[in-house]
């Protein structure tokens, strides 16, 4: 007699078999989880000639039934109904994987995930053999599983009986009985079979979208010359930080309609242990990648020999990106090409007018994009055109924007959402975060009594653009800096400059929404020798606290 043993997972079914003159359990390969794998069944017993089947029931540590003993026991029910003449029969597993990679390790070195599961499936075919010749041994057989009209088990455990005894008294079959039925009652009432259930869990596993993309990877895509035609064929960044949960990882991913449910990813992860193997990371996902496809991603890590790192800091300008785009292998022509593209983006709203123009003619073009390439941390693969990894910062800044609704309380505070952007770039050069929201109450108050800022780092800024070679370190050029006749430079003109002066970070961006309301009667600050802040009403009190508190930084070169 032969005998088929399996051991079911989400993504593969390990299969083995066994000849009962033998009693040798022998792997037999692995039935991929794609809507054929009841076929793939019949098909494996039709070639052993068999009609046993054991199915490996996953049990705790304590011998409870988990989450996947129900998948296990609802997919067998769907065989049961799907291929009738049967006899089937659980074989309790524990740890089998881990033993089966064991021994895998032990004969080859390298080996395949699909093979882990065809020796899991011998292991628990062969346990099943020693059972049933435990059994035969005192006179007992196995009795199989049993299955009432509904699919629904009756009798799990394949108790052990003696061999002649009849299997239960007539009395006890007509109590059986009326349970039966009272259960079918219930059952139909619920109006819901396991069949169903499995079907459903695997329609949720399956990709959010069937996309016919023009790219079949993130690689391609980055390097392809043509644009995907579709939205959806796109990939998007999906960044897990250091110490997220899971919980907050599917939500995000359901968020992004990546994955169809956020529960039923937490609950595939659990159930194949992946739960605690996702990796931080940046990734490129998109809609028409299946749940198993992206937990997979997800275990293996984002580290790539094709992908790079790009970490923007805030308060960086675009020399400064220039300068790390230059040393990742970038031509200064294709940084140039992009710096002057126009970008369509919500948050850059104001930077050009309706004939696709800058809207301040007297913004140099070299420096349009300065402060709406967010600072953070990037991942793109080699071979990224650099308008694309603009585009990507653009987009960052945007969605930041969006998520703290900075443009509605930028209009609260009298500034448009591009107005509030520059004023949060000299903010970011002036002071710490935690001083951030005291400096940008004093700047609105300047800005409101139609004074200049009288920002040092809008001079140096604008010094920077007229002579991007000058000598930075030597204080004696602080007058020609402070001096110097560009619109950047707020000490010479009143309002705020033709653009952004670097990269502000949320903390700035949030600091001219939410400005200090204590510093509403200041006009005047200077960072102190000691690192604090110093707040001032007028300028005699402002010239006092320089000689008081800053007779060394009042005197760095600019």
């Amino acid at each position: 007699m032969k005998i088929i043993g399996l051991d079911v997972g989400t993504v593969r079914i390990g299969v083995a078999h066994v000849d009962t003159t033998t009693k040798i359990a022998i792997p037999d390969g692995y039935i991929n989880v794609n809507g054929q794998e009841i076929s793939e069944i019949q098909r494996k017993l039709s070639f052993h000639n068999s009609n046993v089947l054991v199915v490996g029931m996953p049990r705790s540590n304590d011998g409870n039934q988990t989450a996947q003993s129900d998948l296990v026991k609802s997919f067998t029910e769907y065989i049961a109904a799907t291929i009738p003449g049967l006899k089937i029969y659980f074989q309790d597993e524990s740890l089998t994987s881990v033993e089966a990679e064991n021994r895998l390790k032990r004969r080859k070195n390298n080996y395949q995930k699909g093979e882990i599961d065809a020796e899991s499936a011998a292991i628990i075919l062969q346990d099943f053999v020693e059972r049933m010749q435990s059994a035969l041994n005192n006179q007992q057989t196995l009795a199989p599983v049993e299955f009432t009209s509904t699919g629904v088990i009756q009798d799990e455990q394949a108790d052990l009986k003696p061999q002649g005894q009849d299997e239960m008294p007539k009395q006890k079959k007509s109590i059986l009985k009326k349970v039966i039925i009272s259960l079918f009652v219930i059952l139909l009432l619920g109006g819901i079979g396991v069949g169903v259930t499995y079907y459903w869990y695997q329609q949720q596993l399956l990709s959010v979208k069937n996309l016919n993309c023009l790219y079949g990877s993130p690689a391609e895509a980055a390097v392809g010359t043509e644009e995907e035609k579709d939205p959806d064929c796109r990939y998007q960044t999906f960044e897990i930080k250091t110490n997220e949960t899971i919980n907050e990882i599917s939500a995000r991913l359901k968020t992004q309609n990546l994955i169809r449910s956020s529960e039923i990813f937490k609950f595939y992860l659990k159930l194949n242990q992946k739960s605690s193997k996702v990796k931080s990371g940046i990734y490129h996902l998109r809609a028409n990648m299946s749940m198993p496809q992206i937990a997979e991603l997800l275990e293996q890590g984002a580290v790539s020999s094709n992908v790079f790192n790009l970490t923007i800091l805030p308060g960086e300008t675009i020399a400064d990106i220039r300068q790390k785009l230059i040393k990742l292998g970038y031509q200064d022509t294709q940084i140039d090409a992009a710096l002057v593209k126009q970008y369509d983006s919500p948050v850059l709203k104001g930077l050009y007018n309706a004939e696709g123009r800058l809207e301040n003619q007297l913004q140099p073009s070299s420096v349009a994009l300065e402060g709406y390439l967010y600072g953070e941390t990037y991942q793109f693969y080699q071979g990224e055109t650099v308008e694309h990894v603009f585009k990507t910062m653009i987009d960052q800044l945007s969605s930041i924007a969006n998520l703290n609704k900075l443009e509605e309380k930028f209009q609260k505070r009298g500034l448009t959402l591009r107005e509030g952007i520059i004023l949060a770039s000299i903010i970011q050069k002036e002071a710490h975060t935690e001083d951030m929201p005291g400096v940008s109450m004093v700047f609105q108050n300047r800005l409101r009594r139609g004074w200049s800022l009288g920002s040092d780092v809008t001079a140096t800024y604008a010094a920077d653009l007229v002579n991007p070679n000058r000598n930075k370190n030597d204080p004696n050029n602080n007058i020609a800096v402070l001096e110097t006749d560009n619109l950047y430079n707020t000490r010479k003109h009143t309002g705020l400059p033709p653009g952004p002066i670097c990269s502000p970070s949320i903390s700035a961006l949030l600091a001219v929404a939410e400005p200090d309301e204590n510093m509403k009667s200041m006009y005047y600050f200077l960072t102190g020798d000691d690192g604090k802040m110093y707040y001032s009403v007028t300028d005699t009190e402002h010239e006092q606290k320089k000689r008081d508190f800053c007779q060394k930084l009042c005197s760095v070169g600019l």
